[in-house]
């Protein structure tokens, strides 16, 4: 393959951010501040090792998860409770955000409902930042690990994978059959988890998290949701992501819901405003 003469010029065209946020709407992280001194728990369950498990979270509550026992990270799921066709949607939320989110950020739902589903109001593990691996934290660029790829790669039969997990949880939540639910399991929001890109190959890497048991991250929900979380066994996903062998922990969701006069004047989001025309 030879190189062009102007290669490096090529190269060294400056980038273009693909969707600037300055237009969009700006979560009042100083109401939430304050509905959040005023909340009680509500709920609070526990995600077992190499498990998954479900919570309701009501539209203007938090969603708390918190490691409790040792480093290990979670695969997220979220859906509108009373529509699983609303779902997380990572791609635009990646698109919007950035590969990996924290405090201010949002997560936002699919088409064609574009809206936030919640608003992270509160990352412990927010100091990392960006490492000199390109390493960060709570990505949205990893699927879960799932049972196709496993067996794709090395012919195995791996059910306790986060894909499975979720599923058996969502299918345990609504009364749904298998199949009918691993149909709504979508790409998720790695909580706690370390990843990036290697500046060589451009492939996604993991490296061991740096969360320890306290460590949390809190959301806001934007509309009433239900939170579905696997509780990876990869552990800390420091070596493999689907193994019986890493030291794996539970990991513990709670709902905290405030005072309702502290978040006066609040509204759940509208759904995306298109026409849904798509020129016709």
């Amino acid at each position: 393959m030879t190189e062009p003469a102007d290669a490096a010029a090529r190269r060294a065209v400056a980038p273009v951010i693909c969707y600037p946020t300055d237009t969009l709407p700006v979560p009042e992280m100083g109401l939430y501040a304050v509905a959040r001194a005023t909340a009680r728990k509500l709920d609070e369950v526990i995600v077992p090792a190499r498990d998954a498990a479900s919570i309701e979270v009501p539209a203007g509550s938090f969603l708390r998860i918190e490691s409790v026992e040792g480093p290990q990270v979670g695969d997220l799921n979220l859906f509108n409770l009373h529509d699983l066709s609303e779902r997380f949607y990572s791609g635009k939320t990646r698109a919007l955000h950035g590969t990996h989110v924290t405090t201010g950020d949002r997560l936002w739902s699919n088409f064609p409902t574009l809206r936030p589903m919640a608003t992270v109001t509160a990352d412990s593990l927010g100091w990392y930042g960006i490492d000199a691996f390109g390493g960060s934290v709570h990505d949205v660029i990893g699927t879960r690990c799932d049972p196709y790829t496993g067996n794709l790669l090395s012919g195995t039969q791996y059910h306790y994978c986060c894909h499975s997990n979720l599923t058996r949880a969502l299918a345990d939540a609504r009364g749904l059959t298998l199949s009918e639910a691993e149909a709504h399991v979508h790409d998720v929001l790695n909580v706690f988890m370390c990843t990036g890109f290697t500046r060589d190959t451009g492939q996604y890497f993991m490296k061991a998290s740096p969360v320890r048991p306290g460590d949390h991250i809190e959301f806001f929900a934007e509309i009433d949701l239900l939170a579905v979380q696997s509780a990876c066994p990869g552990g800390d996903c420091s070596s493999e992501h689907s193994s019986d062998t890493a030291a794996c922990y539970p990991l513990k969701m709670e709902v905290w819901t405030p005072d309702p006069a502290a978040l006066e004047g609040w509204e759940p989001p509208a759904v995306n405003g298109y026409d849904r025309s798509h020129g016709r």
